[in-house]
């Protein structure tokens, strides 16, 4: 090899990797998920691993396990799992269920659907802000945009304020990835902190 060949070489090839990159990247909304986040979710835990309705399936519904008010001397953790309830088409018979982690405690509610066939497009979450003093809970409530425009909220707790709204899928949500908190033992316990959704094509 030439003395400094190498040197030439290592160039063009960064250039090769990073025009692969960008080309995976522009070619997101050919089938490849793309993410939609919210700014407000609560700064404990750490991120589960995604997970992914079925091929060609979009999500229709969604349900959340819950921990009730647990009074005055209780640990809340409020909001704790979010499930997708993913169908293709309308066919809401054929239903799969999606869940990336979930906390320990509460209980799981009844799903709540779009109608006509519509699917799950943006989302928006409901946070309690960090306090030093008091019983931290992070995530508390969600709220999903359908594709038809109508709003579900879900059965969360009232702690905190919904953030903005995340941007829209270009079609519908297509799998999601939490942010929770282990238990802590006789430490505070927050469960779900935050959430992004994936949005897919086709």
């Amino acid at each position: 090899m030439e003395p400094g060949r190498g040197a030439k070489l290592l160039p063009l090839l960064l250039l090769l990797q990073a025009t692969h990159f960008t080309c995976a990247q522009a070619d997101g909304w050919n089938g490849y998920p793309a993410v939609i986040e919210v700014t407000n979710g609560g700064p404990w835990g750490d991120w589960a691993s995604p997970e992914m309705c079925p091929d060609r399936f979009f999500a229709s519904g969604f349900s959340l396990k819950v921990e009730p008010s647990q009074g005055i001397l209780g640990d809340d953790t409020a909001l704790n799992g979010i499930r997708l309830h993913c169908a293709p088409g309308s066919v809401l018979g054929n239903t799969q269920v999606v869940e990336s982690q979930s906390g320990s405690w509460g209980e799981w509610s009844e799903p709540l659907w779009c109608r006509g066939g519509a699917y799950l497009v943006a989302f928006s979450l409901r946070v309690e802000a960090p306090t030093t003093l008091g019983d931290n809970t992070a995530a508390n409530n969600v709220r999903f945009r359908c594709s038809d425009g109508e709003e579900l909220q879900g059965p969360g707790l009232s702690w905190g304020d919904f953030g903005d709204w995340s941007d829209p899928c270009p079609k519908g949500v297509c799998g999601l990835q939490t942010k929770i908190q282990g238990p802590r033992g006789l430490s505070d316990d927050t469960a779900l902190n935050d959430v992004r959704l994936f949005c897919c094509l086709n």
